[in-house]
């Protein structure tokens, strides 16, 4: 009987000695396991890491709202007269300055340069933007001296995004920019050169003579029909947490357009990364687009990247 109990004493220890390791295990990785903050709270760490030790020189982000996505917190902030969106992780200790939507979104901060497009006698080159996002100004820049060159010979236009990543400024400066086109197209692409180059509209309407009774009338009628405005103050309709802006959504779904910038020439997406972003480079995708160039592609523009 005793040489029995032995190896039963014996197996019994083991087992009460692995039950006790487990136990500890799972506490300590418990008592280790950063803990969850609330929205806000993440939101506020976030902001005050941003103005603490990343902002100088007297400006501050602030916080417009905080949302929960994908697993983190989506926070809306202002810099100075810019919107951002950026994500915290629910510990509060990752700051992302910026997310990529893999399936959907994307903010042209990105990908490669895709040249091969349908040719046509006239190409038609549509550019979607968002008036405040840094790479569309920065395909803007990259756009005009093209359209200086080939305006008589190819169809180039400046279409927007379907939803607006930059606040209440953006939705009122996408306003302003589509009615220009409608009611002042002559004169549009003087304001988008002078807007570009300093963001400053008032100054850009007096400076391109843009008629501000024509003007402000489209936007009222635009916003109306639309509903740009009431879409913004009705959350609910948001798209990944931004307000929309549904004036040219008909285009948007037909080109699939996806994030700003995003360039459609001949009805093919084509994709030109940041750092491909020079006004040359873009010339000669436009007129590999040609059936027959014009003698204006023999003309070499500025490689500098914007």
């Amino acid at each position: 009987m005793e040489k029995l109990l032995k190896p039963l004493l014996f197996l019994s220890l083991v087992v009460f000695a692995f039950t006790a390791y487990v136990v500890y295990e799972a506490a300590y990785r418990l008592s280790n396991t950063p803990s969850e903050l609330s929205a806000q709270d993440a939101a506020n760490k976030a902001i005050s890491y941003i103005n603490e030790q990343v902002l100088s020189g007297g400006t501050s982000a602030s916080l417009i709202d905080v949302t929960e996505e994908s697993g983190l917190y989506k926070i809306h902030i202002m810099i100075g007269q810019n919107g951002y969106n950026s994500f915290v992780s629910k510990d509060g200790n990752l700051l992302f300055e910026q997310g990529i939507y893999m399936e959907g979104s994307n903010t042209g901060g990105g990908g490669s340069t895709t040249t091969e497009v349908p040719k046509s006698d006239r190409p038609d080159v549509k550019i979607f933007v968002m008036s405040y996002c840094p790479y569309s100004l920065q395909a803007e820049k990259m756009m005009l001296p093209v359209y200086d060159l080939l305006k008589d010979k190819a169809d180039i236009g400046i279409y927007f995004v379907d939803y607006a990543m930059h606040g209440k400024q953006e939705l009122d400066e996408n306003l302003r920019q589509y009615c220009m086109q409608t009611e002042n197209p002559s004169e549009y692409f003087d304001y988008l050169s002078c807007f570009i180059n300093g963001g400053d509209s008032d100054s850009c309407l007096s400076e391109a003579g843009i008629d501000l009774a024509k003007l402000n009338s489209c936007v009222a009628v635009t916003d109306a029909t639309y509903n740009v405005t009431g879409q913004y103050n009705d959350q609910s309709t948001w798209l990944h947490g931004d307000p929309v802006f549904d004036v040219q959504k008909d285009l948007n779904e037909l080109y699939g357009v996806t994030g700003s910038p995003t360039i459609i020439i001949n009805g093919k997406k084509v994709n030109i990364s940041p750092t491909s972003r020079s006004p040359e480079n873009f010339k000669q995708i436009i007129c590999n687009a040609f059936n027959s160039s014009p003698a204006e592609c023999s003309q070499t523009l500025s490689n500098e990247v914007p």
